[in-house]
């Protein structure tokens, strides 16, 4: 079984500066803080990989932070952030043990991060010490309850996961774990897979075989499409709505006040 060591993810960024051969995360993340102010706001993301989010949240204002533990991904991330004009602070660190002092960022998210931890809670305790009083944190996991999970966990043992070692959680779950370190959660989402499973393997295992007749998002069926579109927009923000998507997210506030204003009017 392949672990998710800083040597493996130096690999991966190393092998994917096209981003744009990899699936982004649509507007999953930034549908979950668009009611907070963003401009002038410190934000980090942990486990930056791609910086994809972080630099939209700097197109909206924020001063932008990434830490990543493999240089390689800093890369990936300049190279967007200089054709975006965004400016962005890159800091090789460890997650667990972050170069900040307490309360430093308005904003602390991560996407696809937790669950390669055994052990989550050094890493919320982290999130949580270096948010500030008033701020928020927002935290974006595989959902447990899915096929996703099943098909992930037969790669995984027999050691063909992109990632490596990887877990998943609920949304109980995980609001829980967020709770259990001092925060408080203020809503909970996330998305479904688009495009679906099926279609993303099956492009996958297509361009293994150098066959790139499938796009990267196939055309919307008629009548189907919207439909599920406007299914998807209003489970998204639900407790129940989250126990049938592949990605769930929580936004989580720490107590107290602090020196910004934390939401929008």
């Amino acid at each position: 079984m392949r672990a998710s060591t800083p040597a493996h993810w130096d690999r991966y960024w190393k092998e994917h500066t096209q981003v744009e051969e990899t699936y982004s995360n649509d507007d999953r993340i930034l549908s979950q803080v668009a009611h907070l102010s963003l401009d002038g706001a410190r934000v980090l993301e942990v486990g930056a990989g791609s910086g994809r989010d972080s630099i939209e949240m700097g197109h909206r204002g924020a001063r932008i932070f990434l830490l990543d533990y493999v240089m390689s991904s800093f890369a990936v991330i300049r190279a967007q952030a200089e054709a975006a004009g965004v400016p962005v602070s890159c800091v090789c660190a460890d997650g667990e043990r972050m170069p900040f002092r307490e309360e430093a960022f308005d904003l602390v998210f991560h996407q696809g991060l937790l669950e390669h931890f055994r052990d989550p809670l050094p890493l919320l305790r982290e999130n949580f010490r270096v948010t500030r009083r008033g701020g928020h944190c927002l935290i974006d996991v595989p959902q447990r309850y899915h096929i996703y999970t099943i098909a992930k966990h037969c790669m995984i043992a027999v050691g063909k996961w992109f990632a490596g070692w990887e877990t998943e959680f609920s949304p109980g779950e995980l609001s829980g774990l967020v709770r259990s370190v001092g925060f408080e959660v203020r809503t909970i989402g996330g998305d479904w897979m688009v495009p679906g499973l099926g279609y993303r393997s099956l492009r996958y295992l297509l361009r293994k075989m150098r066959i790139t007749l499938l796009p990267a998002y196939p055309r919307e069926l008629p009548v189907v499409g919207p439909a599920m579109r406007r299914l998807r927009e209003r489970l998204r923000h639900t407790t129940v709505g989250a126990y049938t998507f592949a990605m769930v997210s929580v936004l989580c506030w720490r107590p107290g006040s602090g020196a910004r204003g934390g939401e929008g009017s």
